[in-house]
């Protein structure tokens, strides 16, 4: 999912008026903002932005996991034991093997579905 980086952007409105199915607005302090629920991934507002503020998914990920490990820690605070909190850690590996499993399925079947197309043509 491409984001704005608020402190590039200048408010040109370039990745607005290109985004084809109208996700990106300029809030009121002229600042790009994309809708994640319309936004269809399509890389144009990346690759028209003069400012290069339309930035990739992959450049969160040292934030997301930081903000995963703060949550663990916070969530920890409620287990006393030494037992209580391994079992939580535990929960948590659990967890995130999920999300792991359930992306590695995704990326299965969506590569499944471009191979079909692929062939077809």
């Amino acid at each position: 999912m491409p984001w704005v980086n608020e402190d590039m952007c200048v408010g040109c409105g370039v990745c607005v008026d290109d985004c084809p199915v109208g996700a990106i607005t300029l809030k009121q302090d002229q600042k790009a903002i994309i809708n994640e629920d319309e936004c269809i991934r399509c890389g144009r507002c990346h690759e028209v932005c003069p400012e290069e503020a339309v930035r990739h998914d992959s450049e969160r990920i040292p934030q997301e996991v930081e903000a995963n490990v703060t949550k663990t820690i916070e969530l920890l605070k409620h287990f006393k034991t030494p037992q209580e909190q391994g079992q939580f850690y535990e929960r948590m590996i659990r967890y995130f093997n999920k999300e792991k499993k359930v992306a590695d399925q995704t990326i299965a079947k969506i590569t499944d579905m471009k191979n079909a197309i692929s062939k077809e043509r």
